[in-house]
C-alpha cells in the first residue's frame, strides 16, 4: 500500500517504478480514501497499542493505493525494498529512505507474512478484482 503521505506528495509513479523494476507483478491495484472505520478495521490487530488512534487518523487523512503484488519470496523481497520502518535508519535506495518523511508518515505498507498478504489483499479486492 502506498499510504496518504507518498500519494499526497506526487511520489505514486516513482514507487511503482521501483516495485517494478524489482521483479514484482501487480495481481491488482486501486486509488481509494479509507474512512476511519475502515482504516480501523484494517488496523484492527493493533486496536490495543498506544499508536493506534494516530495510525487510524493518519491513514484516512487522503488517498492511498493498495495493490497486491506477486513474485518469489514476495514478502521478504518487498520488505527489502522497502526498508525500515524509520527512514533514517533505511538502507540507501529504499522506498521509506527516498519517499518517506517519519516513522508514522513512512510512505509505506507492506505485509509481514504470506498469511497477513492474503488477508490484506481480500480485504482491499474481490477475487474478481484479483489476476
Amino acid at each position: 500500500m502506498i499510504k496518504p503521505d507518498a500519494v499526497a506528495n506526487g511520489h505514486i509513479g516513482a514507487i511503482l517504478d521501483q516495485i517494478i523494476k524489482a521483479g514484482f507483478k501487480i495481481n491488482a491495484m486501486k486509488y481509494i480514501a479509507l474512512t476511519e472505520q475502515t482504516a480501523g478495521k484494517f488496523y484492527e490487530v493493533h486496536k490495543e497499542r498506544p499508536f493506534y488512534g494516530e495510525l487510524v487518523r493518519f491513514m484516512s487523512s487522503g488517498p492511498i493505493v493498495a495493490a497486491i503484488l506477486e513474485k518469489d519470496n514476495a514478502v521478504e523481497d518487498f520488505r527489502k525494498l522497502i526498508g525500515a520502518t524509520d527512514p533514517s535508519k533505511a538502507e540507501p535506495g529504499t522506498i521509506r529512505q527516498l519517499f518517506a518523511e517519519s516513522i508514522g508518515a513512512n510512505a509505506v505498507h507492506g505485509s509481514d507474512s504470506d498469511e497477513n498478504a492474503q488477508i490484506e489483499g481480500s480485504f482491499f479486492f474481490s477475487a474478481l478484482e484479483k489476476f
